[in-house]
């Protein structure tokens, strides 16, 4: 998998992919990340990539020439199968989403800025909108950095144990349910009696009815 991620901020993206899973996921050449700035195809002598929105009103629109000559030359390298822009009023991520993209070969991220991006990008360039949560951000570098862990986990060969992806929260809209380990017993607290026992069976049976109990208890709305 190819992710190229087009941003006026490229330092805020370093760090995620220069450590723990996403670095060993590079590093093993299982994903490609690259980071595009924005004002390598900016305009003029200054690198201008924003401009004051026609009607006035208060912050900067990220313009629509530098994003389209950006997203042409990319383009022109190979195909895409998803432009996606981080936006506050996309679609909200979950894990079915993640499931999806985490198959797809080639994807562009777009990190909106300031008051956004001119409308024209988001009418003929971009394929699908996708937010992180219900709230805003001061760009959309931190969205596309949640939005690439949330894929690159679940790539083959990523994580040690391919199956730990499986049964993750929201995978089968359930939470996932409580885990244990060392010690047996803590001021005492202990570990319940079923996952000692050895009994797979059992285990697995444990597990899923307390995933089933907490996903009602916490939240109801999955399994509607």
């Amino acid at each position: 998998m190819r992710i190229d991620i087009i941003t006026v901020v490229p330092d805020i993206l370093k760090s995620p992919f220069e450590a723990s899973i996403l670095k060993r996921a590079i590093e093993k050449e299982l994903v490609e990340v690259h980071i595009h700035n924005l004002r390598d195809f900016s305009l003029g002598n200054y690198n201008q990539v924003d401009d004051y929105q026609f009607g006035g009103g208060a912050g900067m629109v990220l313009m629509i020439e530098p994003i389209d000559k950006c997203i042409q030359k990319l383009r022109l390298e190979r195909e895409y199968d998803e432009i996606i822009y981080l936006s506050p009023d996309g679609k909200t991520l979950n894990q079915k989403m993640a499931n999806s993209l985490s198959l797809l070969k080639n994807i562009i991220l777009l990190c909106g800025h300031y008051k956004g991006v001119d409308q024209r990008v988001r009418d003929t360039l971009i394929t699908r909108e996708i937010s992180i949560g219900d709230y805003v951000l001061s760009g959309g570098e931190l969205g596309a950095a949640v939005l690439c862990d949330a894929i690159i986990r679940l790539l083959p060969g990523v994580l040690n144990d391919e199956t730990s992806a499986l049964t993750d929260t929201f995978q089968d809209n359930l939470l996932a349910p409580p885990v244990y380990t060392r010690p047996r017993e803590y001021k005492g607290l202990a570990v319940p009696e079923v996952l000692l026992g050895g009994n797979f069976k059992a285990i697995e049976d444990w597990r899923e009815e307390q995933a089933f109990t907490r996903t009602q208890k916490l939240r109801p709305d999955l399994l509607e």
